[in-house]
């Protein structure tokens, strides 16, 4: 009797879970939960090198912001600035507001900035070559980044998500997120992370699904 009970706990739980789940779907319009950094509290190992997919231009989507300070986002193109600026967080941008970083040729090195605003403190890179100076010494790997594979109100792409602080915060690369398109990453996992925020699709899919389970179990139990 005890353990048929544990399982109909455990049963309303995963309901209420998949419930909740919808209904924060339906509530998010301004930010997404992050791709799971998987080793939070360690700095990214991974070099990336960004390049331009192809000839055209390099989109990126607003996923979602943790960070208290005030960051906007920018590119360098074979190591020199576009000098376009945008998807400033505080307030947030709605989810899946997209900014045009510049035109791009196919095979062209992209490194994306991220532009501390307030407090100013300078400068994070995708490339921890060039990191040095905001860190205060030798740069850290302010990204972490997959691929991103469940579009809704963001299309498929290239996930990345920042670290805004010097020395790299708390390391879990969630400060800032944001997904690109037309960028290819010489990621050596490229199995993408969980998909959390990826619009209510997904989450009305995930839920109908956890409800059908609860409903067969409890016929078989």
């Amino acid at each position: 009797m005890k353990s048929k009970l544990a399982g109909v706990g455990a049963s309303k739980a995963v309901m209420g879970a998949s419930l909740a789940l919808l209904l924060c779907g339906l509530g998010a319009s301004a930010r997404a939960d992050a791709i799971p950094y998987p080793t939070p509290g360690v700095v990214n190992p991974v070099v990336y090198t960004f390049t331009a997919a192809a000839t055209g231009n390099i989109t990126a989507y607003f996923a979602g912001a943790s960070a208290n300070n005030t960051s906007d986002l920018g590119m360098l193109v074979n190591s020199v600035s576009t000098g376009l600026f945008g998807l400033q967080n505080n307030p947030d941008p709605a989810l899946g507001t997209s900014f045009g970083l510049g035109f791009v040729t196919a095979g062209d090195v992209l490194t994306f900035q991220l532009r501390t605003l307030n407090p100013a403190q300078g400068s994070a890179f995708s490339d921890p070559a060039l990191n040095g100076p905001f860190d205060g010494g030798n740069g850290i790997q302010h990204v972490y980044s997959t691929a991103y594979t469940a579009p809704g109100v963001i299309p498929t792409g290239t996930y990345v998500g920042f670290e805004d602080l010097p020395g790299g915060g708390d390391r879990d690369y969630n400060d800032l997120q944001f997904v690109f398109t037309n960028v290819a990453v010489n990621d050596p996992d490229p199995v993408p992370g969980p998909i959390a925020g990826a619009g209510l699709p997904g989450l009305l899919l995930v839920s109908g699904g956890l409800l059908g389970w609860w409903r067969r179990r409890k016929k078989t139990a």
